[in-house]
C-alpha cells in the first residue's frame, strides 16, 4: 500500500467543486482546504507507485486544478524490483504558477 500527500491548487472560485470531485475520486481523500487561495490538501491510498502516479496524472488532468504535486510518500513492502526510478517519477515538466498563489 503506498499513501500519498498531495498539494492541489484549484482556481479558488472552483475550490468546492473540485473538493467534490476529488472525494469521488476511489483512493482520495480531501482533508483541508483554503477556499481563499485554492489549496487542497488530500491523501492518497494506492496499490503500488505506479497507480499512485496514476493518480496524481488524473488529478492534474482535472478541470480548474492549477497544480497538483505529491509533497509526502510513504509505500510498504513492493514486490517488484526497480533498477532506476520509473520515468513518470523523472519527467521534466513545466508549471506556471498563477501570480496570487506565490504570495
Amino acid at each position: 500500500m503506498n499513501l500519498s500527500g498531495i498539494l492541489v491548487i484549484a482556481t479558488p472560485e472552483w475550490v468546492e467543486t473540485v473538493v467534490t470531485e476529488l472525494n469521488a475520486m476511489e483512493g482520495i481523500e480531501v482533508h483541508q482546504t483554503d477556499p481563499v487561495t485554492g489549496r487542497i490538501i488530500v491523501v492518497q491510498e494506492a496499490t503500488d507507485i505506479h497507480a499512485e502516479i496514476e493518480g496524481v496524472k488524473r488529478i492534474k488532468a482535472m478541470p480548474h486544478v492549477v497544480m497538483a504535486d505529491m509533497v509526502y510518500h510513504y509505500f510498504a513492502d513492493d514486490a517488484r524490483a526497480y533498477d532506476a526510478m520509473p520515468a513518470e517519477l523523472t519527467e521534466d515538466t513545466q508549471v506556471c504558477v498563477p501570480a496570487y498563489l506565490n504570495t
